[in-house]
């Protein structure tokens, strides 16, 4: 890791030293648990992120699938908007109402 920093001087400057030795320490070859870091660090990311992404990706499929179901309607001329829907739908995103 590499800082340039201008305005760092003194001990802001011998400790962000420090800090490229500690990290280049961890290069010597020597292998560590994944998400260990040379001073011990650890990250986790807990489940609640994994179930958003499953989340996520469930409503981009059903979101692609959805328009791609109302591109098909109107390219056979099915399709018919529901006007007061979308209105209301508008107008509850604009003055943010939920």
């Amino acid at each position: 890791m590499r800082v340039h920093d201008p305005n760092l001087n003194g001990a802001a400057a011998a400790q962000t030293g420090g800090a490229r030795e500690v990290h280049g320490a961890g290069r010597s070859g020597a292998t560590r648990p994944p998400g260990t870091a040379a001073g011990g660090d650890r990250v986790e990311l807990s489940d609640t992120l994994g179930a958003l992404s499953r989340s996520l990706s469930a409503y981009h499929a059903d979101r692609a699938a959805r328009v791609q179901e109302l591109a098909a309607q109107y390219s056979r001329g099915e399709y018919r908007a529901d006007y007061a829907a979308t209105s209301r739908a508008m107008l509850t995103d604009a003055i943010g109402a939920g």
